[in-house]
């Protein structure tokens, strides 16, 4: 009797939830994963960004001193 009463809690829990998902998506307040199927009825997408070849050069010599840094302390 009490895996019933465990999932009849979830159940509870399950809809309440539901019920706050669907009060947050019509107030437009949800964000994040949830939002993208907002966005992509609208039509409108949020602009790329575009890295200069210089940061990107910085990126890449920073990630490659990283790589060193671990390589030499595994040795």
């Amino acid at each position: 009797m009490a895996m019933d009463s465990i999932i009849a809690q979830i159940d509870a829990e399950i809809a309440r939830l539901t019920q706050v998902r669907a009060l947050l998506a019509a107030s437009g307040k949800i964000s994040g994963k949830f939002n993208a199927a907002k966005t992509a009825a609208t039509g409108t997408r949020r602009k790329k960004r575009v890295l200069s070849p210089e940061a990107r050069k910085r990126i890449a010599d920073a990630q490659r001193r990283r790589w060193a840094a671990q390589k030499a302390k595994g040795k």
